[in-house]
């Protein structure tokens, strides 16, 4: 992270907390600062064609008005991780979480060989942060440049857009909507949490190769193109789709624990004699004694309504709703 943007952040009052005041404020004239995702640049005049045949989205789609969410798959089509896919001017930025980032660039400069692309960190340059307005959604993953600053629509009930900009331009746009547009201060768990319950499937190094692009819905969310031609893993992926529903989904799930649950924690179903396990956890927030989280379960006809964890027994997991336009 830039550390002059860092050294800004830890100057806000709220800006840092972990607190969650989501129910009491709602997200309206909300900023908060993204410091659980970083940027990696790939750059160079072979940068798309590499991407092209490592990604599961469709690169030449990707324009500076059109962003993507995408996942970087092993050659069994499981997901190492997942990120948004923005491109500015000649280069591409892949939004991704921090603990990631390193596994990624390894990965794609694997591939590089003799080609013209650098794969590089950029989270010195790029500062990432969200922000709510009491606007009229616009479709996802929609894209703009705005005074060197780029904005990217997510997918949620209320306008929320993700910011990528360099440190001095962040700090003087924060700086704006707090002092003199009455926006408030919000934390990094609130963006977590509003991811969450929009769906957004950040992959961890605890979950990372253990799903198929599918079971985190990554193809309802256009991260999945399945005319563009091959790259590592299509070929699961694709039978996946051609054959039929896959086994598995991605579910928002809230539960009664004061613990938040581990990445890849089992869910068991209570009902089985033997209390199966039919799924798993890819990510949580805490808020309150509810902890909001996204699980992938198995596909059932028959509603879930006795979830539980394995490791803990009191804590009982309800399907709910996602919240997403």
């Amino acid at each position: 992270m830039n550390e002059n943007w860092k050294m800004f952040l830890m100057g806000q009052q709220s800006a840092m907390a972990g607190q969650i005041h989501l129910e009491e404020n709602g997200c309206d004239k909300s900023i908060y600062p993204v410091t659980h995702l970083a940027v990696l640049k790939v750059s160079g005049n072979d940068a798309a064609k590499l991407l092209q045949g490592q990604i599961t989205c469709n690169v030449n789609d990707i324009s500076e008005t059109k962003s993507s969410l995408a996942a970087i798959c092993n050659p069994k089509g499981r997901v190492i991780a997942t990120f948004l896919l923005v491109k500015k001017e000649d280069v591409f930025l892949l939004v991704l979480p921090v603990e990631m980032l390193e596994i990624v660039r390894k990965r794609l400069q694997m591939y590089v060989l003799r080609s013209d692309v650098k794969v590089t960190d950029n989270s010195g340059e790029c500062c990432l942060f969200g922000l709510c307005e009491p606007e009229k959604p616009r479709q996802r993953f929609t894209t703009e440049k705005h005074q060197e600053r780029i904005f990217v629509d997510f997918p949620a009930a209320t306008r929320r857009k993700l910011l990528i900009a360099g440190a001095d331009n962040a700090i003087r746009f924060w700086a704006e909507k707090v002092d003199n547009q009455g926006f408030r201060n919000g934390s990094s768990d609130e963006w977590r949490y509003l991811d969450i319950i929009s769906g957004i499937p950040w992959v961890t190094t605890a979950s990372s190769e253990e799903f198929i692009p599918q079971m985190l819905n990554l193809d309802k969310l256009g991260g999945i193109s399945f005319n563009k031609g091959c790259y590592t893993g299509q070929e699961i992926v694709a039978r996946t789709h051609y054959l039929g529903k896959a086994k598995r989904e991605l579910f928002l799930a809230e539960c009664q624990t004061s613990i938040l649950p581990e990445p890849n924690s089992n869910i068991i179903n209570r009902n089985s004699e033997e209390e199966e396990i039919v799924g798993k956890v890819l990510q949580g927030q805490q808020t309150k004694d509810i902890c909001l989280m996204l699980v992938v379960l198995q596909v059932s006809e028959s509603a879930y309504d006795n979830l539980g964890l394995q490791e803990d027994k009191q804590a009982k997991i309800k399907v709910i709703p996602f919240s997403h336009a």
